[in-house]
């Protein structure tokens, strides 16, 4: 089978980056971090959820923790942000080139701005999306910081 474009897409911006990750495409039935984790063999908090959100038209995004959920108005308020609206898929596919339940840190058609959840450092393995909803990558924390140039913030 093929692999799907925007996985290839991913992979490729990974390996230009030099990111070291393994790509993991997981049953399509797989589709909360829950369920990622028990077909990986992780936990939850190991998840790093892309989510993206609409500052004022300009977009944000979050990679938080499974364990955790973004209060929105605590994190807009910190980083003095317009208030964080939940992005409609057009918006999140205009942003970044990939669909909702696949949006990887990386491989966007223009920088996004991005903040990762202070939570996943306890992890040494941390699996996030690779540019399709039924693909994941690992990596570490570290290297996330380092591939997307995110900022470090506490989402709850």
């Amino acid at each position: 089978m093929d692999e799907h474009p925007s996985i290839t897409a991913f992979r490729t911006e990974l390996t230009r980056l030099g990111g070291q990750g393994e790509i993991v495409v997981l049953p399509d039935s797989v589709h909360t971090a829950a369920l990622a984790a028990e077909a990986l063999g992780c936990e939850v908090g190991a998840i790093a959820n892309s989510l993206v959100f609409d500052a004022d038209g300009a977009p944000v995004l979050i990679l938080t923790s499974g364990a955790h959920r973004v209060d929105t108005a605590k994190v807009a308020a910190d980083l003095g942000l317009p208030p964080l609206k939940r992005a409609k898929p057009d918006f999140v596919r205009t942003h970044t080139g990939q669909v909702i339940g696949g949006v990887s840190p990386i491989a966007h058609p223009a920088p996004v701005p991005t903040y990762i959840d202070s939570w996943l450092q306890k992890y040494d393995v941390v699996w996030a999306a690779a540019g399709h909803p039924a693909a994941v990558f690992s990596t570490s924390y570290d290297e996330l910081l380092e591939l997307t140039g995110a900022q470090t913030i506490e989402v709850e």
